[in-house]
């Protein structure tokens, strides 16, 4: 693609898919079609306009992908015509993600998952079926294309795929563009679904990722499947917006010490207290303040912010809304996987109905607090997850992470103070208002308070979002999900975890417990494997993963993440000594990784294999 000198022109359908974002071009030099006197005699933009609307890259991206089903060199120009973005910027950014392609291609994408939790149930098998009947991946067959995919998010019905076909969209939906699940992903269910998506049977509801829905001492899942997630009137007539008028009663520093006092930490890896992380957002002179939602769960095997999301999306609108309050934030931003096509439609429509009935605006339950929240897709990049790569972005930018410090409560999202949190730990402080700090603190254990969602999968009787409170075993839960006769492992947090062996499951399901077993609880990932998987192939995957997933900012992230694979590779099928200088060099890689990398993606992408050698004895 030639980035300076192109004739190349937008189509009408190009043109309308962005206008339709950014309204029509109001002159010659935003991408008119014409100019007129005035736009002759003097020239608007530059520097300026470029950073007001540097923001509206990735939408404007999305906008064409999603009408066209790929970004034309046309489509780019256009797009920095109007956003005052040099096109090799602008093809930077386009050209970071994976679900967005500048090559032509037909409407019909097939992502087929080919992450841990679908190889362990037989996605190889999948995309076998797949290259016999269609072609290999990214061969256009049909009017359709197939490529391979990590993990989509729905490892409770593994094996999957997500059909997403561009389009028009449709009057009757806030989805951006037609998309079906196919699961489990058969290759005949995956060959009919590329040739006739109408054919696709309709999505369970998120219910049915839920095997303890309806059981009486759900906290957090308590509305999944006994709520109308479409209803605002049902999820105020279930205790909705209690937690928002108590926040009002307390006032923004009455809020933080209630999550203070609560013991709350973040649901996503790190553990960092929430009250704290608010307490310092707060207190910082700079405006404005921001609230971003991290509902970006790339990491393999989670999927318990979808299923949030999915079954009882105004929790997390409220929740955002007491968050915003506390922090001093009037505007929020849910950066929102762009594989969750049906969480996005019904976070949409609950946006929507939150404003027409005063719950967010200009002025909340007429207590003179104004916030509002807007959703940001992104569009397949595992690192995106990391809390600033989400402001890079949302601002337009690579989505690569930031050096810390400065910190995002000092300087964040537009350069301004931040309080980045996920879906579970912000829906965490209904519960805490509701009930009091102290009757929240009461479950658990003291440093691990309230209860915990953990996504299991692979091979277990009943895959799914389980919710426990923290203390309870590793083997308590896998009695809950049926774990299997030969049971070979267990990976706790997904590929950034570690795993842990048959006669471990006592291991307590804390932050501290994990931590004293030498493992780590993540996201809340279990991924059981029986004696079936060939660990080595997992492993090859795990490390095939991060190689794919670094942004390659930092050298030793970009580099080890190869040479771990290639490593793996030579391995395969050796053990013993045959394997040991291979094994050796993998430890030198993983700790230069550990303690050089920029963020934790290379920090952490060696745990699993390091875990896998040591625990299990896989190559002796």
């Amino acid at each position: 693609m030639d980035l300076k000198h192109t004739d190349a022109v937008a189509t009408d359908a190009e043109r309308e898919a962005v206008d339709g974002l950014l309204g029509p071009a109001p002159s010659g030099w935003d991408g008119g079609t014409t100019r007129n006197g005035e736009d002759l005699r003097w020239a608007r933009g530059g520097a300026s306009a470029a950073k007001d609307r540097r923001d509206q890259l990735l939408p404007a991206l999305h906008a064409v992908n999603d009408r066209i089903g790929w970004i034309s060199e046309g489509a780019l120009g256009y797009i920095c015509r109007r956003l005052t973005v040099a096109p090799a910027e602008a093809y930077g950014v386009a050209t970071f993600y994976a679900m967005f392609s500048l090559r032509p291609r037909p409407a019909k994408v097939l992502h087929v998952c080919t992450d841990l939790a679908c190889t362990a149930r037989g996605s190889a098998e999948a995309a076998a079926g797949l290259t016999a009947g269609l072609g290999p991946a990214g061969t256009p067959a049909e009017g359709a294309v197939w490529q391979e995919s990590p993990c989509l998010g729905l490892c409770e019905r593994a094996p999957a795929a997500l059909l997403i076909q561009a389009g028009e969209p449709s009057p009757t939906s806030a989805a951006p563009h037609r998309t079906a699940v196919i699961a489990p992903a058969t290759p005949a269910a995956l060959a009919s679904a590329a040739r006739c998506p109408a054919d696709v049977p309709t999505e369970p509801p998120p219910e049915a990722a839920v095997p303890q829905a309806g059981h009486p001492d759900l906290v957090l899942l308590k509305r999944v499947g006994t709520t109308d997630p479409a209803s605002l009137d049902d999820y105020r007539a279930s205790g909705g917006y209690t937690a928002l008028r108590r926040a009002f009663a307390l006032g923004p520093a009455g809020v933080i010490r209630e999550v203070l006092d609560a013991g709350l930490v973040g649901r996503g890896g790190a553990a960092f207290p929430t009250g704290r992380k608010w307490e310092a957002t707060a207190a910082q002179p700079d405006t404005p303040h921001y609230l971003v939602c991290n509902a970006d769960e790339s990491e393999p095997g989670t999927f318990k912010d979808r299923v949030l999301m999915e079954g009882d999306p105004y929790a997390l609108v409220e929740a955002m809304t007491v968050a915003g309050y506390a922090t001093g934030a009037r505007q929020g931003f849910v950066y929102l996987r762009g594989e969750y096509p049906r969480a996005y439609e019904r976070l949409s429509h609950a946006l929507a109905a939150a404003r027409a009935r005063g719950l967010l605006g200009p002025d909340i339950l007429g207590q003179g607090y104004a916030f509002d929240i807007e959703i940001r897709r992104g569009a397949g990049a595992y690192i995106c997850g990391e809390e600033t790569a989400i402001f890079n972005s949302i601002e337009g930018q690579r989505g690569e992470p930031r050096s810390k410090p400065p910190f995002p409560v000092e300087k964040g999202l537009f350069g301004k103070p931040t309080a980045v949190n996920n879906v579970e730990t912000l829906v965490n402080v209904l519960p805490i208002l509701e009930h009091g700090a102290a009757a929240y603190a009461a479950t658990g254990t003291g440093a691990s308070t309230g209860t915990k969602l953990f996504c299991v999968s692979g091979q277990v009787t009943v895959p799914g979002v389980y919710e426990l409170p923290f203390g309870a075993s590793l083997r308590e839960l896998l009695e809950l999900a049926g774990p299997p006769r030969d049971l070979r492992a267990v990976l706790l947090g997904g590929a950034a975890g570690g795993f842990v062996r048959p006669d471990e499951l006592d291991i307590p399901l804390t932050f501290e417990g994990t931590r004293a077993a030498g493992t780590t609880l993540g996201s809340g990932v279990v991924l059981v494997l029986d004696g079936s998987v060939e660990l080595p192939r997992i492993l090859l995957r795990i490390a095939g993963f991060f190689r794919d997933e670094s942004c390659g900012q930092c050298v030793p992230c970009r580099v080890g993440t190869v040479r771990q694979e290639e490593a793996l590779h030579r391995i395969m099928d050796r053990t013993g000594a045959a394997a040991a200088d291979d094994i050796a060099l993998m430890r030198e890689v993983g700790q230069a990784m550990r303690d050089a990398s920029i963020c934790g993606l290379g920090q952490t992408a060696w745990n699993a294999v390091e875990s896998a050698i040591d625990r299990l004895g896989v190559y002796q």
